[in-house]
């Protein structure tokens, strides 16, 4: 019955949500005031209801949820939600709210129509301590804020585009200037990077006291040390001034794309990142 309820919630979720990107679009296009207020409220809906979601989750397996991908999407979703309407208000950044709640409705649809997958209790058991959960927790807020990033990159590259082809639109001035942009994304891979090596640091922590057949060669813990190299290059680029704006942008949009190969396709080749899987 909970799992029927759930699966009706999750698909009048996803119905809400394609409609409000859908006004968001219409807004993009025709700067449509009306649609974006619309489109602002159907999203705080779906946003009330991905939180009570998580609550009665939370109640009915009386931990917090992160232990597999099915729970770790959801979570993933939800805190990007929460960030954009946050953004949304305090920064007052046109557009953010749909470029970032793009990428939400397509990690809410593969959570919503993926098979579900459940841990036994056994495998809870096994997997649950402080130590696990706040490992898995900062590594999808460590996403999230390069999620965050991205959208800001991409954001810079539009406006950019629009400039240097003068095309001098309503988009064009609700995009917000160049530095801002540059600027935002910066502070979120500062906040990402931290987050990230505190991740591993704590992973790896908990890896040598529970496992047995612990690699250091395992393909999770190499493709999360190569996000971090990568992200500390274009902190660094950014800092010496070796490489800024478009090209830096660029590399921050690349960067994202490696995030995505690694929370979706290197866990399923990971040894012991089996709970993800």
């Amino acid at each position: 019955m909970f799992e029927i309820m759930m699966t009706r919630l999750h698909e009048g979720m996803i119905i809400l949500y394609a409609v409000s990107i859908l006004l968001y679009f219409i807004d993009f296009l025709q700067q449509n005031r009306k649609a974006n207020q619309f489109a602002f409220w159907l999203l705080s809906i779906v946003w009330v209801l991905q939180t009570i979601f998580l609550f009665l989750y939370i109640i009915h397996t009386k931990r917090f949820p992160v232990l597999t991908i099915f729970e770790g999407l959801y979570f993933y979703a939800w805190v990007l939600l929460t960030l954009s309407i946050v953004i949304n208000r305090l920064l007052r950044v046109d557009f953010t709210v749909f470029f970032i709640n793009i990428i939400g409705f397509i990690i809410m649809a593969i959570h919503t129509f993926a098979p579900v997958q459940m841990p036994t209790e056994t495998m809870s058991e096994r997997l649950i301590s402080e130590l696990l959960l706040i490992h898995i927790t900062m590594a999808i807020l460590s996403y999230v804020a390069f999620s965050l990033s991205f959208v800001f990159s991409a954001l810079y590259l539009l406006q950019y585009k629009l400039l240097k082809e003068k095309k001098w639109g309503h988009r064009l001035w609700r995009l917000n200037d160049l530095a801002k942009l540059e600027k935002m994304s910066y502070i979120l891979n500062l906040v990402g990077v931290p987050m990230l090596l505190l991740s591993l640091i704590l992973g790896l922590q908990w890896a040598l006291i529970k496992l047995h057949h612990f690699h250091w060669y395992d393909s999770k813990i190499i493709g999360s040390f190569i996000l971090l190299i990568i992200y500390s290059i274009i902190i660094y680029f950014h800092e010496r001034k070796n490489m800024f704006g478009k090209n830096l942008a660029y590399l921050n949009v690349a960067a994202f794309l490696i995030v995505l190969i690694n929370f979706f396709l290197v866990s399923r080749l990971s040894a012991f990142h089996f709970w993800y899987s």
